[in-house]
């Protein structure tokens, strides 16, 4: 009698375990990585818990943002396994994990696995997500720290005459960074980003459109002061109001969008020391951007991938 209930157990296991694999179907093959429905499903849970505001969109389009989300991770991580081969040496995990907590709000970890269990994410997948992310940035840095060219006299002069020119705002920006494939067109592909925009909100935009880092966390830049800023990207800036979006400023890799968040007056006078400082790295980071979506781009076509 025990043998036959055992039995009728491992054919009923056998049964479900079939059941949830007839269930999984390959979408995508990214070089010789595969995305599965399953998968996709997966990262619009994740992505959703980062922006919550991507529940307005419909659904066929949060399903094509997961798909694109997922086809970049594939390509990056790969090239970090192939670069990074010991990644036992994780210190800068609980750094990572420290900005999760302050994106969400929170102050301890217990917390934020509640609130990841309430949303149907996994924890430790989250982690494992931005730790690639952090990885990759230091692969761009090991990569191409060498080829940084900062000439601290040029931007100390440019310093000097901003402040001679009084100027003493910061902004709180968000960016969109889109390029052109070969076969769109400039105005029509700009418009569509508008229009999406218009219809949505600026962060669904940037996570839809967006070549940038940024895009994952919907653009957001933060505070930048305006000593920071370029000239052409201050001359946009300066003609705005807050919630409004420049016009696309070309950009090595694409075109550049700009949404200003706030505006805020700064009271203290300008330290050129000081500033020049954060103008170096402010410069360094930008470069190191620029980089970084080259490479990418450079990886991408160099990467078969497949629709099922």
């Amino acid at each position: 009698m025990l043998y036959l209930r055992f039995i009728f157990l491992v054919i009923l296991i056998s049964f479900y375990v079939k059941d949830a694999y007839s269930n999984v179907k390959i979408k995508y093959k990214v070089g010789n990585e595969i995305v599965t429905n399953q998968d996709i499903l997966n990262e619009q849970r994740y992505l959703l818990f980062l922006r919550p505001s991507l529940k307005n969109l419909p659904d066929n389009e949060i399903t094509k943002i997961s798909e694109n989300s997922l086809i970049r991770e594939k390509i990056k991580k790969k090239e970090i396994d192939r670069i990074f081969k010991n990644m036992t040496n994780t210190s800068f995990v609980d750094e990572i994990k420290k900005s999760l907590f302050k994106f969400k709000n929170v102050k301890t970890e217990k917390e934020f696995i509640e609130i990841t269990k309430k949303n149907n994410v996994n924890y430790d997948i989250i982690v494992e997500k931005m730790k690639y992310e952090s990885l990759w940035n230091e692969l761009i840095l090991k990569k191409f720290e060498s080829s940084i060219k900062i000439n601290k006299k040029i931007l100390e002069e440019k310093l000097i005459s901003k402040k001679i020119n009084n100027l003493k705002y910061e902004y709180n920006l968000s960016e969109i960074i889109f390029e052109i494939e070969n076969n769109e067109k400039f105005q029509i592909k700009y418009q569509k980003i508008i229009n999406f925009i218009n219809n949505n909100d600026f962060k669904s935009a940037a996570i839809k459109y967006s070549i940038s880092n940024s895009a994952k966390i919907g653009g957001q830049i933060g505070w930048v002061k305006g000593t920071l800023l370029s000239d052409k990207v201050l001359n946009n800036l300066e003609k705005l109001n807050i919630g409004s979006v420049t016009m696309p400023i070309k950009y090595p890799n694409g075109y550049l969008l700009l949404k200003i968040n706030d505006k805020r007056e700064v009271k203290n006078k300008i330290d050129i020391n000081k500033e020049l400082e954060e103008l170096v790295n402010f410069e360094r980071n930008r470069q190191l951007n620029q980089f970084s979506l080259l490479y990418y781009k450079k990886l991408k076509q160099n990467v078969i991938i497949d629709e099922y």
